[in-house]
C-alpha cells in the first residue's frame, strides 16, 4: 500500500520540503502508481522503463527529454504547464539548464534510472522515490 492522503497536499509545500536534485518525493499514491515530484537541473542518464510508460508535468521551468526512437534520436521541450508521455522502452535522458520542478506518475517502485541506464555520474543515484512527510 501506497502513499494515503486524508486531507489535499500542497505542491509547493512538497517541494518546500526537500533541496535535493534529481531526488523525487512521493506526494501521493493512485492505485498502484506514485504520483513524484523532483526538483532537477543540469542533465540526467540516458535511461529505459522497459515495462512501463512515465508521465511528466512540467510545475516549473522547462524540461528537455531527448528520446532516442526506431526513427532517429529527437528532443522535446516542455514549457511550465506541460504534459508528456514517454513509452514503454525508450530510451529518454531528462534535462533542465535553469532548474525544473516537475511531477511523474510511475508504477510504485519503478527506480528512476530505468531497467537500464549508462553508467551513473555522481549527481544521480538510483531511487525509488522517498515518502513526503508533513
Amino acid at each position: 500500500m501506497g502513499v494515503v492522503n486524508t486531507e489535499p497536499i500542497e505542491l509547493a509545500r512538497v517541494f518546500d520540503s526537500f533541496d535535493e536534485l534529481w531526488s523525487p518525493r512521493i506526494a501521493t499514491t493512485v492505485n498502484d502508481y506514485d504520483v513524484r515530484v523532483a526538483k532537477i537541473q543540469g542533465e540526467h542518464v540516458w535511461h529505459t522503463h522497459d515495462d512501463t510508460d512515465e508521465f511528466f508535468l512540467v510545475v516549473q521551468g522547462t524540461l528537455r527529454l531527448a528520446l532516442r526512437t526506431p526513427e532517429g534520436e529527437r528532443e522535446v521541450v516542455m514549457p511550465p504547464g506541460s504534459v508528456f508521455t514517454v513509452p514503454a522502452g525508450v530510451e529518454h535522458k531528462p534535462s533542465s539548464a535553469e532548474g525544473a520542478r516537475i511531477l511523474m506518475l510511475e508504477p510504485s517502485g519503478t527506480p528512476t534510472t530505468g531497467d537500464r541506464h549508462d553508467d551513473l555520474p555522481g549527481h544521480i543515484r538510483t531511487s525509488i522515490g522517498q515518502a513526503y512527510c508533513d
